[in-house]
């Protein structure tokens, strides 16, 4: 038996808490991560797992032995790069979660200048709006908007990805003025599930909070795409992202609505599982997205 091996199809099964999740993680059949786990079982003469038709726990053995198998894992990933040349210690996959909006505009680019610089490391995308967790997803990399939150990770503030309001000339034309905050209270709302659910649009001014603005939302969507394409098509305002919007308000598709106010930015933070020694292409990784997304809302 590869113990290696079987060490690492047990730890990701631990992690991502069910066996299918593992066998697509790794790309292998669920029969035989289930056939891995019992030979190991066997191997080590006790149980690892206590399972039923639904889920599974750790016994006390598995729990020691998940714990004592991931820094195993790390020391050996860690003992390779140091006497292997780079172009060696640089292949293998990265999983990199990120929130919709964010990953469909500025990420590609990012994970463009991994492969230019990496080209034998493999990028999987997991883009969700809800908050990923490392750990039990099996993500290497996540970036994450807003607050932080709970949990295990190693993170580095990345700047503030702005929000803008705005609206289509052809809404704007056909609706009342909006010339202060209290107009806007009269108009039509598109926004995110998610985002702004107690129908209240904070507003800062110099990046001071100065209110906050009642809204009538008239559309809830859950991807920032369809809310883009329903006020671009003219049916309200909505609050979208910088980046989204960039090229839309370049061409005078969109207009930003009081741009002498500013919707509340959102923190943007880099996070990596907690582990030691952090795997050189991961490493390697961050770096240069690290670079890459400081460019970006920096220019």
């Amino acid at each position: 038996m590869n113990l290696l091996e079987a060490m690492r199809i047990y730890v990701r099964v631990v992690e991502r808490g069910s066996i299918s999740g593992a066998a697509r993680d790794l790309d292998i059949g669920q029969p035989a991560v289930s056939e891995r786990i019992e030979r190991l079982e066997k191997y080590l003469g006790c149980r690892l797992l206590l399972r039923n038709a639904r889920a599974f726990k750790c016994t006390p053995e598995g729990t020691i032995f998940h714990e004592r198998s991931k820094a195993v894992l790390g020391a050996v990933e860690q003992a390779v790069a140091e006497v292997s040349n780079d172009e060696q210690a640089m292949k293998g996959a990265i999983r990199i979660a990120a929130p919709h909006c964010f990953g469909e505009t500025l990420l590609p680019e990012g994970v463009k200048r991994i492969r230019e610089s990496y080209p034998r490391i493999d990028i999987e995308l997991v883009l969700n709006d809800k908050v990923t967790d490392l750990v039990t997803e099996g993500v290497d990399i996540s970036f994450r908007l807003g607050q932080l939150g709970d949990g295990a990770y190693i993170a580095w503030p990345l700047g503030d990805i702005e929000r803008v309001l705005v609206a289509s000339p052809d809404y704007l034309s056909r609706s009342d003025a909006i010339d202060d905050l209290a107009d806007v209270s009269r108009h039509n709302l598109i926004r995110v599930k998610g985002a702004f659910d107690a129908d209240l649009l904070p507003i800062c001014r110099d990046g001071a909070l100065i209110d906050s603005v009642p809204v009538q939302t008239i559309i809830k969507t859950t991807h920032w795409r369809p809310m883009y394409e329903l006020v671009l098509a003219g049916l309200g305002l909505g609050v979208l992202e910088a980046p989204a919007v960039k090229d839309a308000l370049a061409t005078g598709e969109l207009v930003r609505v009081l741009p002498q106010y500013e919707v509340p930015a959102l923190a943007l933070n880099l996070l990596i599982q907690p582990q030691r020694p952090i795997a050189l292409r991961v490493r390697k990784v961050v770096d240069t997205l690290r670079s890459y997304i400081s460019e970006a809302l920096n220019p």
